[in-house]
């Protein structure tokens, strides 16, 4: 009787503690109503006691966050006016000197608890947040997605080449809240009434598993955006893209928007690395629009090509490759301008090759995905 008495009464003290430690909590945590004053002109009535991040989306203000909030991206930035106490731990290493002096803060790391001011730049309280029907979903490679997503609510779209969204999917098995990640816009911005995202599966990954394993055409999606300062530069220098994977999807929006612009005073180069054949994608496609645009030169690599891939074209890490063509193919006499997207070790690598060769570094942009 005893032993069975025991775990009992675990649960039953278990099970007040919990009560007790919700009811604490409500009591703590309860802030009230709370004012934020937005670069000094717009405020917003608001419940305490939220991340500043989730704080501003519920009232229709979204900042970026390629992370969903997790504090791993360090990119949901905003100067805060009032004191919220000294920068956390988690902050730190997002920041550098000069935004700690200007009290820079993460948004998901600090919590309102009273009124307080913030600056964002302007045009982020034009961003909006989308419905979206799932019309089309397409297997690129075997761990790359291509998801069509048809705009219901507005039911069309405005952003830069390069820019992306942050695509929310609902709860789903032993996930209890909805999970948000930042993804390149792969469509050409005349494309306005839809737009289309490059997803790879990451194992274990939160919102690939749900696209992988979930997902069907003719669901609804939220995604608020656009988001995003890679773009193309209003220049006449030569570019030079450089992605991997599904880093495939800003650099794509920006070839194909720059195409229907008819842009032809500059030089256009176009770095793809894979591993194998199977992880190339949208290889005819470049390869047309090489041949109808004289301007643009596609060059993608394998780094580990299989024997029955009957693969004749470059091979070596694409950095290897970026470095032997600025040796010997692409001409020295012209400015330069780097366009990179892919994993942050091949970022690195990149930039470090592109500065080697010439390109100053201020004029490499990038998205990293971590």
């Amino acid at each position: 009787m005893q032993i069975l008495l025991a775990p009992l009464a675990v649960s039953v003290i278990s099970g007040v503690l919990a009560a007790l430690i919700v009811l604490v909590d409500a009591i703590v945590n309860n802030y009230g109503e709370v004012t934020i004053t937005i670069n000094g002109e717009k405020t917003i009535k608001v419940r305490g006691g939220a991340p500043l991040l989730f704080t501003l989306g519920s009232a229709g203000i979204f900042l970026p966050s390629a992370c969903g909030g997790r504090g791993s991206c360090g990119v949901c930035k905003a100067k805060v006016v009032s004191d919220v106490g000294p920068h956390l731990p988690t902050e730190i290493p997002y920041m550098t000197q000069e935004e700690i002096a200007k009290n820079i803060r993460l948004t998901c790391q600090i919590k309102v608890k009273r009124d307080l001011a913030i600056e964002i730049p302007p045009e982020l309280l034009f961003v909006k947040k989308f419905k979206a029907l799932v019309e089309k979903i397409v297997d690129v490679t075997y761990d790359i997605k291509e998801l069509t997503l048809k705009l219901i609510e507005p039911n069309e779209i405005e952003f830069k080449a390069g820019q992306y969204v942050q695509l929310r999917v609902p709860p789903y098995d032993t996930i209890k809240e909805p999970v948000e990640r930042a993804y390149s816009i792969s469509s050409s911005p005349s494309q306005r009434d839809r737009i289309e995202l490059l997803i790879r599966l990451v194992p274990g990954g939160a919102l690939t598993t749900y696209i992988f394993h979930h997902l069907k055409e003719g669901e609804i999606l939220e995604f608020p955006g656009p988001f995003g300062e890679f773009y193309v530069r209003d220049t006449k220098a030569t570019m030079i893209c450089v992605a991997g994977g599904s880093g495939m999807a800003p650099i794509k929006s920006i070839l194909f928007d720059l195409y229907e612009k008819g842009v032809n005073d500059r030089e256009i180069w176009y770095f793809f690395g894979a591993r194998s054949r199977k992880d190339l994608f949208y290889v005819e496609m470049f390869r047309e629009l090489e041949e109808k645009w004289p301007i643009f030169h596609f060059i993608p690599a394998l780094s580990d090509p299989l024997p029955e891939d009957e693969w004749d074209g470059e091979v070596g890490l694409i950095t290897q490759v970026l470095e032997k063509y600025f040796q010997t193919v692409i001409p020295t006499d012209s400015a330069k301008e780097g366009y990179l997207c892919g994993s942050p070790g091949m970022i690195d690598a990149a930039v470090k090759v592109m500065t080697q060769c010439g390109v100053p570094e201020e004029k490499i942009y990038y998205d990293k995905f971590a």
